[in-house]
């Protein structure tokens, strides 16, 4: 039994002399029949050149069409195709050469029509019928030589997914998974049967068949599931202790068939992202396709993929602007080896450096700006305001102005939820940045009738994955054994997906006038702790037993809310369901200008105290916590 384990792939020179082997045994049946199975009518030295005859006619066709190529235990349809191919095409030539030595040649007939049939029948029988011996045999040895640690799991999902899966992972002898039977949440299929296992409705029965039959784990193998049900059927995992993994999408499967070790552990951003996000693809490409569109933190988690969707619309020339070097460096080789047709330019550069920027666009003139350059780590903002207020803001202020001087079309201002009330330095800079460039709209727009810049603010909250997310955090203590370290068990945040942000950027700026401040449908906010709990379960471990979880107290500027709009801010609908408009009191871009041209002072008389007071002047409802800076909002 050890030795059919790891016998994992046949020789090809084995199979052949198999298939060799049967046809010739094939032949000798065929005789055998013709004569009734009367051993006394058989001349086995005459009638043996017939069988070789026979054999050599395989052998042949055999070498085109590569029959013995086959794995036989990953034998499937295919295969049977190619044999049935193999033997046909053999027959029809060994007919059609006894044919012609018949008739024109006047030989006698080296193997008789009817044995020619009968022998060609059987050997399609017998190739076909020892491949899925041989595949079975394995599979058996396979189950008989788990050892202790075999696991029993349940396949979610009765259709052809769910078929392919189930026959993957028996084939594969490296797994000691062992399939029980099937889940499904189609009533009509509930008590039938696939490959000898029975479907079971939905997760009705799962906690019986779990104390019944010992179940393991379950693999969801469903290609459209919601996102909704995909939550419940983990939870409902997690509440039993279950292992659940998850197929790939079919687009993912390697070489277009699945394997076993694709088949992997569901991750959190299965169960927090949301369905298919439903885009106006053709307005987007109305505003991108053939134009030169700038995107600044190219580099960063939102700027790299603005700009992979940015591509697929076929700018004219897509410009790639950041002052990280490494990561802009890698973005350049990932976009080289995903072979992106567009025109790119690489540009290592600050957003904060005037002469520099006025040079870029006055040289490149990008018709569509979406500047996602911000510094966004709220406690290291909180620590160097300085900083958050020359990049987030300055920054800001030179790129729009500049955009004016040089006539882009549109400037879309990538925001997020913490510049609503703000507790922090960073989320009141990104405010300061969504007046500034909002006023300097409406400015344009009563001074300048047609053809001038239309600013466009989208705010959103947290993305799955980034480099300022608690996933990646989380991720890497769990791998090291714990603690997970949550600052409050009460606080919540908005979670939404990389692809679906941007997703939502370009559909908001496609459909932007100038002056909006586009606020993205973020759903339910999520418990941080919640959160934390799910990814230590998901990764097979138990909360607080194996893995603690430890709160270490709000860091500096942190609040245990978000919030999208402000208390004097509502909604206007728009086309989109998941994109609405926050209806702002727009400020006097005269005053903010000033404002703003103000920190250029405070920032040389290096007074950070003096520069967040002014801040909290241009934003009022900036009240700190847990934060140095809370005695400003007690002296004001």
């Amino acid at each position: 039994m050890e030795f059919l384990k790891n016998l994992r792939i046949m020789p090809k020179g084995v199979i052949a002399a198999i298939d060799l082997s049967i046809l010739f045994i094939s032949a000798f049946l065929g005789y055998l029949i013709k004569f009734n199975f009367e051993f006394t009518f058989l001349d086995f030295q005459k009638n043996f050149s017939g069988m070789l005859f026979f054999l050599i006619g395989g052998l042949i066709v055999m070498l085109i069409t590569k029959s013995y190529d086959g794995i036989v235990r990953l034998a499937g349809l295919k295969d049977v195709v190619i044999l049935f191919k193999t033997i046909i095409i053999a027959t029809l030539l060994v007919g059609l050469v006894i044919l012609i030595a018949v008739n024109f040649l006047n030989l006698k007939m080296i193997i008789p029509i009817s044995v020619l049939i009968i022998s060609s029948l059987i050997s399609m029988v017998f190739l076909v019928i020892y491949r899925f011996l041989v595949k079975e045999l394995l599979i058996y040895a396979k189950s008989r030589t788990l050892d202790k640690n075999f696991r029993i799991g349940m396949i979610f999902g009765a259709g052809e997914a769910g078929t392919i899966t189930h026959e993957v992972i028996k084939r594969d002898s490296k797994t000691n998974l062992i399939i029980f039977g099937f889940l499904d949440d189609d009533p009509k299929k509930e008590g039938k049967q696939i490959d000898g296992k029975v479907v079971y409705k939905g997760l009705e029965r799962l906690t019986e068949l779990v104390e019944k039959h010992g179940i393991t784990e379950l693999v969801i193998a469903i290609q459209n599931l919601s996102i909704q049900r995909k939550r419940e059927i983990t939870d409902e995992c997690l509440r039993l202790n279950l292992h659940v993994s998850i197929v790939p999408p079919i687009n993912q499967w390697v070489n277009g068939g699945l394997e076993a070790q694709a088949i992997r552990d569901v991750k959190i951003e299965d169960l927090l992202g949301r369905d298919q996000i439903s885009l106006d693809k053709c307005n987007i490409n109305e505003e991108i396709k053939g134009k030169t569109v700038l995107v600044t933190g190219a580099a960063g988690t939102i700027g790299s993929e603005l700009s992979r969707q940015i591509a697929h619309y076929n700018p004219k020339l897509l410009i790639l602007l950041d002052q990280a070097e490494s990561p802009l460096y890698e973005l350049d080789h990932e976009l080289k080896d995903l072979g992106i047709l567009c025109t790119y330019k690489i540009i290592l550069s600050d957003i904060r450096d005037r002469r520099k920027m006025n040079m870029i666009l006055r040289k490149y003139r990008p018709q569509v700006i979406f500047h996602a350059a911000a510094y966004k780590h709220v406690p290291m903002m909180e620590n160097y305001p300085e900083e958050s207020v020359k990049c987030n803001i300055l920054g800001t202020q030179i790129l729009a102005d500049l955009a004016v001087m040089t006539k882009v079309e549109k400037f879309v201002l990538v925001s997020t939820d913490k510049a609503v009330n703000p507790t922090n330095v960073m989320g009141a800079t990104k405010r300061a940045a969504e007046i500034y460039v909002q006023s300097l709209n409406l400015f344009l727009e009563k001074n300048h009738k047609q053809d001038y810049t239309k600013f466009i603010t989208t705010r959103f909250g947290n993305v799955l994955g980034s480099s300022g997310s608690v996933i990646p955090l989380f991720k890497n203590q769990i791998l090291k054994g714990g603690p997970v370290t949550v600052t409050h068990p009460e606080i919540t945040r908005y979670f939404m997906t990389i692809p679906e942000a941007c997703q939502l950027v370009l559909e908001a700026g496609a459909m932007g006038n100038g002056g909006e401040i586009f606020v993205f449908d973020m759903g339910q906010p999520l418990k941080i702790l919640d959160l934390a709990k799910k990814m230590i379960q998901l990764s097979g471990k138990k909360v607080n037993e194996e893995i603690k979880i430890v709160f270490t107290g709000l860091r500096e500027g942190e609040k245990l809310f978000e919030e999208l709009l402000n208390d004097s801010e509502t909604v206007k609908i728009t086309h989109h369901p998941k994109i609405l408009i926050a209806k702002v009191h727009p400020s006097n871009f005269s005053k903010i200008e000033g404002q703003v041209s103000m920190f250029y002072k405070l920032i040389e008389n290096n007074s950070e105290n003096d520069i967040v007071t002014h801040l909290k002047s241009i934003v009022p409802e900036f009240i700190s916590n847990s934060s140095r800076f809370e005695i400003l909002d007690r002296l004001n």
